[in-house]
């Protein structure tokens, strides 16, 4: 398998990035929301794609 400098660079910044909150996915949730506020940028939030909704909808509720 070919090696990658630039996923190995992520690899490695993800790997720190989890190891200073001790791996706990909370604290790394909290901390990405304080960066989102912090950074001043509108947040969007997008309503669900019809064509994803509508083909769980159609299933008859014996096939669920």
């Amino acid at each position: 398998m070919l090696q990658d400098e630039i996923l190995d660079e992520i690899h490695k910044i993800r790997e720190e990035h989890t190891k200073s909150f001790n791996y706990n996915l909370d604290a790394m949730f909290a901390d990405w929301q304080k960066k989102q506020a912090e950074s001043g940028r509108e947040v969007v939030s997008l309503s669900p794609k019809r064509g994803l909704t509508m083909r769980w909808s159609r299933l008859p509720k014996s096939d669920l």
